[in-house]
């Protein structure tokens, strides 16, 4: 999930800056129409290094593209994961990587009543706008040492992890639009698919 320009702050940066020792990898990240997010994600059963190396790659690309949320099938693995970091309420908008959610597994639990808000995503980029979804959540899920967890979540992060928990779905943002709102969205995407084609 990405913020829309509307709700981002004049600059955004990562707090608790890396060493040279650690080296994660930047992934690709698979966008719409692409058939690959349209798969339902697999439960986590091993929760090891492989992991633990995923888990710290989707951060570097998560926070390389400016995003507040990513799903493990957006980088093309579908198994139960997100991750989700919010930005501060500083005027920089940073990201504290201390605040870093890594939810694996996760279950709603509980909701309550109806927001709306303007979302984007990472997978269909440059393309925001506004969805329902429950105000409040509670989730169970597990954490990157297979440790049970539960949250209960509003505002936005209510909203993210719920965003994030339709990836592992095989849902899209977009799915929630009316028939009129997702026909305009299909042109107007197809506009910018060949715009950027001509760039190339």
């Amino acid at each position: 999930m990405v913020l829309s320009t509307k709700s981002l702050p004049k600059k955004r940066r990562a707090s608790n800056p890396l060493s040279l020792k650690d080296i994660f990898m930047m992934l690709p990240i698979v966008t719409y129409p692409d058939k690959r997010l349209k798969a339902v994600s697999k439960e986590v059963i091993d929760f090891d290094a492989d992991l633990h190396t995923l888990l710290d790659d989707m951060y570097e690309t998560m926070i390389n593209t400016n995003g507040i949320g990513l799903a493990a099938i957006q980088v093309n693995k579908p198994i139960n994961v997100l991750i989700i970091n919010l930005p501060d309420d500083d005027e920089e908008g940073t990201q504290d990587r201390a605040n870093l959610l890594e939810i694996i597994n996760p279950i709603i639990t509980h909701s309550e009543g109806t927001t709306v808000y303007q979302e984007g995503c990472l997978s269909v980029p440059k393309f925001y706008e506004d969805v329902e979804r429950f105000e409040t959540i509670g989730i169970t899920y597990q954490d990157r040492y297979g440790k049970a967890c539960s949250l209960e979540a509003d505002g936005l992060l209510s909203i993210a992890i719920q965003h994030e928990i339709d990836h592992l779905l095989g849902k899209l943002f977009i799915e929630k639009l009316s028939y009129g709102r997702r026909k305009k969205f299909e042109k107007e995407y197809k506009r910018m698919q060949k715009e950027l084609k001509a760039k190339k």
